[in-house]
């Protein structure tokens, strides 16, 4: 079963089958913290490439998410707006997002700024569903997107790479982009530099007629050595910033149309270095930043986390091997509200064994215990299993695991007002999933099934606690449980030259206290992908999504029907003509209430390479 399936990614909608190819296994590292092979893993994953990226035309990070197997967005207007990630059912709160190893999003709304990283300045992305806390800690009980930033390549004749990628599209929408790589002996970099403006559309249609644009210039470089006594170093830094008005919902008629700068930031760097021939020693540190001014009330919400981190990769043969690491995370708050407390951390440190028994199981379990500075100790585990099952092509994979999710900062500290407050006794959000799993390659085609059940303990959710001298005050407590169960599906083949790929999954989130179905989440998607490369320098493809409806408090919205086509003309080696026509059917949906998406709009751009 593993030569077969050696060399080919199942479990993306995004990766093309060329049965005449022979592709090496794809490696994944967020799963384990380690390098594996992504069909020995019994944790489902999705990779993206940047092969992938610029193959699909995709202009922004949350497009390329939604075409994940079990992956529910919500967006909350046109480009660099709130978009709101849900893995399995689990809620936007639920997933970590890594870049490059660092965590990075808001500590006060313990969201991630999705639209406002650059897609130019990505090399690859790997999504790992299930809880990971095991692994990782607080946040990943949904699972984990792991983002790295484009590296240094070096060409054959050992000169540089360059890429230089204009365009343009509806909307007033002007986008330009380049990046430089390379190597020299044992040393590589790589800089890079994008800049989109957009005008946008309405938003909000309810209130305000207005046109809500957006502007983002983001860079990022990179840069490292390796030394002739296998010490390796590696320095990274990303940044990118801008403006993005937007549609506020809850203000009056008369300042709906509002607008902010943003910046988000991330600096690291990390070495490693190889103790001996069975033991590899790994350091890195890192800050991430998430900043927003609001230029209509001149509020301001500056938050930043700092990480440290040490992992010792011991190999005990070639079937076995045992991780040891430990981290270190304090997160900070500076505002103009005047929070309880501006600052916590947390230490955590996590063992993991990964074994490969009779060339037919693999094996892998983990633990980790961690102490934070608000509410103690917390300790997760997991354990997860692939069979080979004798002489039929198929693979059992199942899985156990356990995780936690700590209180925002608005959860509790948020400052004291006529509308809200914190609550500084709340309790982490706690999880635990099981999982079950097919595998396999029959006439051709490459498919999976997983089936998982999640209950999810002490959900945190803001209601109404009136008192007589404030009777709109809201306020969080530990009051929900979640149920969630579901089934996934990935089919992979190629039909008559064609590169089809097709995932889906239908699922049950509901409140197990009261039964009722949990909102924002569409219970039922269906994506399909088919492209293929015609004779004389044309490549096709299109994309189908489908979606049901999903509720918004009392609201329900409409399900979805959202189809893409798209073409590449390859004018020589250096030059390529690209477009794309999104929304086809101008489907007329919202994800997030009051809130439109895009209509039929298009985007077209020239790429060159050298």
């Amino acid at each position: 079963m593993k030569k077969i399936l050696s060399g080919l990614v199942l479990v993306t909608a995004a990766t093309s089958i060329h049965a005449e190819k022979v592709v090496l296994p794809e490696m994944v590292v967020t799963a384990t913290r380690t390098s594996q092979t992504i069909n020995s893993l019994s944790a489902a994953a999705t990779v993206f490439t940047r092969e992938d990226i610029e193959r699909l035309q995709v202009q922004s990070v949350p497009e390329l998410l939604k075409r994940a197997t079990g992956v529910d967005m919500t967006e909350s207007g046109g480009p660099g707006k709130q978009s709101s990630v849900f893995i399995r059912g689990t809620k936007n709160g639920h997933v970590l997002v890594l870049v490059d190893g660092m965590r990075i999003g808001s500590v006060t709304l313990g969201q991630s700024p999705f639209s406002s990283l650059p897609i130019d300045q990505i090399e690859r992305v790997e999504i790992v569903r299930g809880s990971q806390s095991s692994l990782y800690g607080s946040e990943a009980i949904g699972g984990v997107i792991q983002i790295f930033t484009r590296k240094g390549q070096q060409k054959q004749d050992n000169t540089p790479s360059v890429s230089v990628d204009v365009g343009g599209g509806s909307y007033d929408t002007a986008k330009a982009s380049g990046n430089v790589s390379g190597k020299y002996n044992n040393a590589w970099y790589s800089f890079g530099a994008s800049h989109l403006t957009t005008e946008g559309f309405t938003a909000y249609p309810s209130k305000s007629s207005d046109r809500d644009g957006y502007e983002n210039t983001s860079f990022n470089v990179r840069a490292g050595y390796q030394f002739d006594n296998s010490l390796k170093v590696e320095a990274f830094a990303l940044r990118s910033q801008g403006d993005n008005e937007f549609d506020n919902k809850y203000a009056g008629s008369d300042d709906q149309a509002q607008s902010n700068g943003f910046v988000v930031q991330n600096i690291g760097a990390t070495g490693s270095f190889k103790i001996n021939k069975d033991w590899l020693l790994t350091a890195s540190i890192g800050e991430s930043r998430d900043e927003s001014r609001n230029y209509h009330n001149a509020d301001f919400f500056n938050t930043r986390r700092r990480t440290a981190r040490l992992i010792n990769n011991f190999t005990l043969n070639a079937n076995h091997e045992i991780v040891l690491g430990s981290d270190f995370r304090q997160d900070h708050v500076e505002s103009s509200k005047v929070y309880d407390e501006g600052t916590r951390y947390d230490i955590g440190g996590f063992a993991e064994y990964y074994g490969r028994w009779f060339d037919l199981v693999d094996f892998n379990a983990s633990v980790r215990g961690d102490e934070d500075e608000q509410f103690g100790s917390h300790v997760t585990g997991a354990a997860g299993f692939r069979v080979a099952l004798f002489e039929t092509d198929i693979d059992l994979i199942g899985n156990f695991s356990s995780g936690y999710k700590a209180p925002t900062f608005n959860d509790l500290y948020y400052p004291a007002s006529d509308y809200g407050m914190g609550n500084s006794n709340l309790k982490p959000e706690e999880s635990t999933t099981f999982e079950v799993g097919l595998e396999g390659e029959h006439f051709g085609a490459q498919w999976l099934v997983r089936a998982y059940h999640t209950n999810i303990n002490n959900l945190i959710d803001w209601a109404p606690a009136p008192t007589a001298e404030k009777p709109y005050m809201w306020k969080p407590s530990n009051i929900n449980k979640a149920q969630i169960d579901g089934v996934e599906m990935e089919l992979s083949t190629q039909i008559y030259g064609w590169d089809v790929s097709l995932n889906g999954d239908v699922l049950s989130p509901k409140n197990r206290l009261t039964n009722a179905r949990l909102v924002k989440r569409s219970q039922m998607h269906l994506t399909a992908d088919v492209s293929r490369e015609l004779v004389g320098g044309f490549n096709v493809g299109s994309t189908l999504a489908v979606s049901n409806d999903r509720l918004d408090g009392t609201t329900k919205h409409h399900g979805s029907v959202v189809w893409d086509l798209r073409a590449a003309y390859e004018l020589n080696n250096h030059w390529t003509l690209k477009g794309k026509l999104n929304n086809l059917l101008n489907d007329q949906y919202q994800t997030n209430l009051g809130y439109n998406t895009a209509d039929r709009n298009f985007f077209f751009s020239v790429n060159f390479k050298h």
